[in-house]
C-alpha cells in the first residue's frame, strides 16, 4: 500500500465567482480573486491509500461511505490525475491500482463555509502526493473540476481564478496573487449563524442565475473586470481602505443576482442583514473602514479586520450581538483576542458611540471563527493517516 495524507485550505472569495459557461468543465462566466484561510482553524483532511489489492475505489466522507462511482466530479478528478501522472512519467504508482479515500473537513458541510472547495483541493493534491504531480496550474485545472472554487485552494495568500477563454477549459486557471507573508495582518472573524446545509444548493443557485438573472450579464461583461484590477493593486499595497469597499460591494452585488434569479435565491436570512448594518454603523463611528463583510451562499458572515483592529471589532460584536455563551470555550474558536485595555487605543468619542450602540439581537452566533490568511495545502507525516490497511479507523478496529 502506498498512501499520502494532506491537509488543505477553505477560501472565501472576495470578487465572487458565481456561474459556468461550461456545467461539466466547470468554466465560470467571470474571474473570482479570494483569499486562503489559515488550515490551523478551517481545513480539510485527506488520506488517499492506493494497492493492488483493492477491488474497487472506495471513498468515506466524515465517517460515512459515499458513492465513488456515482460521483462524476470525483472520477473525472483521479481520471485527469492519471493522465498527469502518466504525462510527467510518474512511476510511484500504477494508474491500474484502486484507491481508497478518507476525508474529514474540521467544519460543517454545505453550510456556506467553502467546504467543497476545502474538499476537493486536498483530494486533487493528496493524490498528486500520491502520483508524485508537482503542484502548478494545470492540476489547477483539475481541482476546478472537482468544485469551481477548489482551484484556488490550491494556494495560500491571495489567489486569482482566470475565466479563461478556450473551450477545453486549459486556461481557466489559479494563480496565486500574492503570499500570506504579503498581508500577514489581515484577520477574520467568520460569524457562524447558521451551520445547517443550506436550502439551494450552489450549484443549482449558478444555474438559475445564468439563465435568468439579467443583472449577471451586466456584472460579468462590466463591473467584474473593474473590481479586479482595482483589488489586486489594493493588495499590492496593503490599501484596506479599497479592500473594504471592494469586498462588501461585491458581496451585495452577488446576494443581488441571487434575489434577481427566477424564483429568487435567498441566502442571507434577517440576522446576516442586521450585522451588515452593524458593520457600516461601525465603520462610520470610526472614521473609515476598519471592517469588511463578505457573505458566500450562506448566512455566515466573514468579517475582514486588520489584526491590531480585532479586538475593538470583537468588542463592539458582543455589545451589539451579546451572547450568553461568549465566555465559553466553544464560543469564540481559533486565534485568541487580547482583552481591550489602555494599549489599545481608541478615541474616547468613538468609544462612547460605541457604547451607545443598541442591541440588534441576543445569541444570534452559534459561534464565532478568528483566523487569518494562510497557506496553500501541505503534506503530512505517515501517523496523521485517516485509513489503517486501506480502512476508516473506526472501522478498522
Amino acid at each position: 500500500m502506498i498512501s499520502a495524507t494532506c491537509v488543505a485550505p477553505v477560501n472565501i472569495a472576495l470578487i465572487k465567482y458565481w456561474g459556468k459557461r461550461h456545467e461539466d468543465l466547470i468554466l465560470p462566466v467571470n474571474d473570482s480573486i479570494s483569499m486562503t484561510l489559515s488550515t490551523d482553524e478551517l481545513c480539510a483532511k485527506t488520506t488517499v491509500t492506493a494497492s493492488e489489492s483493492f477491488e474497487t475505489n472506495r471513498m468515506w466522507l466524515n465517517g460515512e461511505e459515499v458513492p465513488f462511482e456515482g460521483s462524476p466530479r470525483l472520477q473525472r478528478c483521479l481520471k485527469e490525475v492519471h493522465r498527469l501522472a502518466v504525462a510527467n512519467g510518474s512511476q510511484k504508482v500504477p494508474p491500474s491500482w484502486k484507491i481508497h479515500i478518507a476525508s474529514v473537513n474540521n467544519f460543517p458541510t454545505a453550510a456556506g463555509l467553502a467546504s467543497s472547495a476545502a474538499g476537493y483541493a486536498c483530494l486533487v493534491y493528496s493524490l498528486s502526493r500520491l502520483y508524485d504531480i508537482p503542484l502548478n496550474e494545470e492540476l489547477t485545472t483539475v481541482a476546478r473540476q472537482g468544485s469551481g472554487s477548489a482551484c484556488r485552494s490550491l494556494y495560500g495568500g491571495f489567489v486569482q481564478w482566470h475565466r479563461g477563454a478556450l473551450d477545453d477549459g486549459s486556461d481557466s486557471v489559479a494563480k496565486q496573487i500574492a503570499p500570506s507573508s504579503h498581508w500577514p495582518n489581515m484577520h477574520v472573524l467568520i460569524l457562524v449563524v447558521n451551520d445547517e446545509r443550506k436550502k439551494t444548493a450552489s450549484t443549482k443557485g449558478m444555474q438559475q442565475a445564468v439563465k435568468t438573472s439579467q443583472l449577471i450579464k451586466h456584472r460579468v461583461d462590466k463591473v467584474v473586470p473593474e473590481r479586479i484590477t482595482q483589488l489586486r493593486e489594493a493588495i499590492a499595497n496593503h490599501d484596506f481602505q479599497t479592500f473594504a469597499e471592494i469586498t462588501m460591494k461585491d458581496s451585495n452585488q452577488f446576494h443581488a443576482i441571487a434575489l434577481d434569479t427566477f424564483p429568487p435565491c435567498v441566502y442571507m436570512n434577517d440576522v446576516s442583514h442586521r450585522i451588515v448594518s452593524f458593520i457600516h454603523d461601525y465603520n462610520e463611528i470610526m472614521g473609515g473602514y476598519h471592517a469588511a463583510y463578505t457573505f458566500d451562499a450562506g448566512p455566515n458572515a466573514c468579517l475582514y479586520v486588520l489584526e491590531e483592529n480585532v479586538p475593538h471589532l470583537l468588542d463592539a460584536i458582543q455589545k451589539v450581538f451579546p451572547s450568553d455563551s461568549f465566555d465559553s470555550d466553544t464560543y469564540l474558536r481559533g486565534l485568541s483576542v487580547p482583552k481591550v485595555d489602555k494599549s489599545h487605543k481608541i478615541d474616547p468619542a468613538q468609544r462612547n458611540k460605541i457604547d451607545s450602540l443598541d442591541i440588534i439581537a441576543k445569541n444570534a452566533f452559534r459561534y464565532i471563527i478568528h483566523t487569518k490568511v494562510g497557506e496553500g495545502p501541505r503534506e503530512l507525516s505517515a501517523d496523521n493517516s485517516l485509513l489503517i490497511n486501506g480502512l476508516p479507523l473506526e472501522k478498522e478496529k
